[in-house]
């Protein structure tokens, strides 16, 4: 029987989001797509992440049949498991995150690409470094770096993939309190980030990924992880949202500032951006780590002008 693709077979597949199927597969496998996958991952930059839940499953069913399909098929189910374990992580489901990064990176190292290689890293850093693991993640990271700059001519897209894994193993090394690691990591990004903006490579509808305003919203977190909140903020002030490439960006970096202006006493301010995060991403404000936030922020000042609708809206704690 011919297979279907993926959005085509359907999405009625209930609320569970990280589900297995629990029967067998009664039609036939459906196929994985280039295009299905790009559609999902549309749906998680725009932080449309009910509708991704929906599809989610029909894609990671599909990924299994192709991950045994020759280094292609690997590359490409790499890819939905990559895009699984992010959703993951915004549910706060940290150990199945860990679950779906582990079969990306085993997908991946079949496939053979650096930059699925990469990718899968990035994805398994966050379990890694949630758990307390963070040396294990940068050492996947690095494994990751090497491979993109050693395994031949080296391409923009592989470039692009190691300024991310870059500011991802950054973003780590503050998390364990490594400065001087966490410094040199973020400044190799941010000249491969230079580099790249001088010789434009992105294909039609896919924006590029690592950019200045990129390199700047992971320096927030990366300075507040390490205590220096005066350089986050004014790492923050210099930042252009409207320049970053998604929702799902736009409402990290309100989200970091955030936590930033929090760590700083400014209450006020934190909660103006906590409505940006709605505004840019209105899942986003929602996420369980978000709604902590909001809770934190009314429990120092409750009275907060729309500070109760808000947290109404977004499921934080009553007020």
């Amino acid at each position: 029987m011919k297979r279907r693709s993926v959005l085509a077979a359907g999405v009625g597949l209930g609320s569970a989001v990280f589900a297995e199927p629990a029967v067998a597969w009664a039609a036939p496998v459906p196929r994985l797509s280039a295009g299905d996958i790009a559609a999902g991952r549309r749906l998680f930059t725009a932080g449309s992440y009910r509708r991704l839940g929906e599809v989610l499953p029909r894609l990671l069913a599909a990924a299994g049949h192709s991950a045994e399909q020759g280094p292609a098929g690997a590359a490409q189910a790499a890819r939905v498991w990559v895009l699984a374990s992010q959703l993951a992580v915004k549910h706060d489901r940290v150990k199945a995150a860990g679950s779906y990064a582990q079969q990306a990176g085993r997908a991946a190292r079949r496939s053979g690409d650096p930059v699925v290689l990469a990718a899968a890293a990035r994805a398994a850093a966050t379990p890694l470094r949630r758990t307390g693991r963070a040396e294990e993640a940068l050492h996947l990271l690095d494994e990751a770096r090497t491979h993109l700059t050693t395994s031949g001519q080296v391409t923009a897209a592989g470039l692009e993939a190691a300024g991310m894994a870059a500011l991802t193993a950054s973003y780590t090394a503050a998390h364990a309190h490594q400065a001087p690691l966490a410094r040199e990591l973020a400044a190799q990004a941010e000249e491969i980030a230079h580099h790249l903006a001088g010789h434009p490579h992105t294909e039609a509808g896919h924006p590029p990924e690592l950019t200045a305003d990129q390199c700047a919203l992971y320096r927030i977190g990366i300075f507040r992880h390490l205590g220096d909140i005066d350089t986050a903020l004014a790492t923050a002030r210099r930042l252009r949202p409207a320049q970053l490439p998604t929702a799902e960006r736009r409402a990290r970096a309100a989200t970091d500032t955030a936590r930033a202006l929090l760590d700083a006493g400014d209450i006020t301010g934190a909660f103006t951006q906590l409505r940006l995060v709605e505004l840019a991403a209105p899942l986003e404000a929602r996420r369980p780590s978000v709604r902590t936030l909001t809770g934190r922020v009314a429990e120092l000042r409750p009275g907060l002008p729309g500070l109760s609708s808000y947290a109404q809206r977004t499921g934080a704690s009553p007020l």
